[in-house]
């Protein structure tokens, strides 16, 4: 998801205040919350989108979807959104947030992309391969499977990207053999 910088400023800002009321565990499930029950309703969002919908029907639709889900920090937060406007955002906010919150605490997630499932093995090859790369991180893998890789894996963590797939070495041998500089003299 692209996140718009005005939604990592307000997310910054959350993050701030619950780093000042010690609230940081609290507030991460409360957005993580918010992000999941966004996603999963098409409804809300379009709603929150909604220039038809007055501001006072937004906060009082959020107070009930979320009611007794979130904190009295992150149902304030949306409070303070729906009165600026800023309802759009908070999908995007509340991902931003997760984002802030790997980064405090030293979260990588490495996206893994293998050609069959990996098994704990695979798994923990990975990550020992990662680790070493970011020292003093924690890993968290989110393991996907594509046949056509037809062998080895695909990393990638932020912008780096390590191609070890078979299907990535057949496409190299291919490049050279093509610029094959070879003439026969006969």
């Amino acid at each position: 998801m692209n996140i718009s910088p005005v939604a990592y400023r307000y997310a910054r800002s959350l993050m701030a205040l619950a780093l000042e009321r010690d609230q940081l565990e609290p507030v991460r499930a409360d957005m993580e919350v918010v992000a999941d029950t966004c996603s999963a309703s098409r409804d809300l969002t379009v709603l929150l989108r909604s220039p038809v919908v007055k501001a006072d029907k937004k906060d009082k639709v959020l107070d009930k979807v979320f009611a007794g889900k979130v904190g009295t920090i992150t149902n304030a937060f949306m409070g303070i959104l729906v009165r600026k406007g800023r309802e759009t955002l908070l999908p995007e906010i509340a991902a931003g947030f997760g984002e802030l919150y790997r980064k405090h605490e030293g979260i990588l997630i490495c996206h893994v992309t293998s050609a069959t499932a990996l098994d704990e093995a695979g798994r923990k090859r990975v990550t020992d391969l990662v680790a070493a790369k970011h020292p003093g991180k924690t890993i968290e893998l989110s393991v996907s499977v594509d046949p056509e890789l037809i062998g080895g894996v695909v990393i990638r963590i932020g912008d780096e990207q390590y191609d070890g797939s078979v299907s990535r070495r057949l496409l190299d041998l291919r490049r050279q053999f093509s610029e094959n500089p070879y003439v026969p003299e006969f």
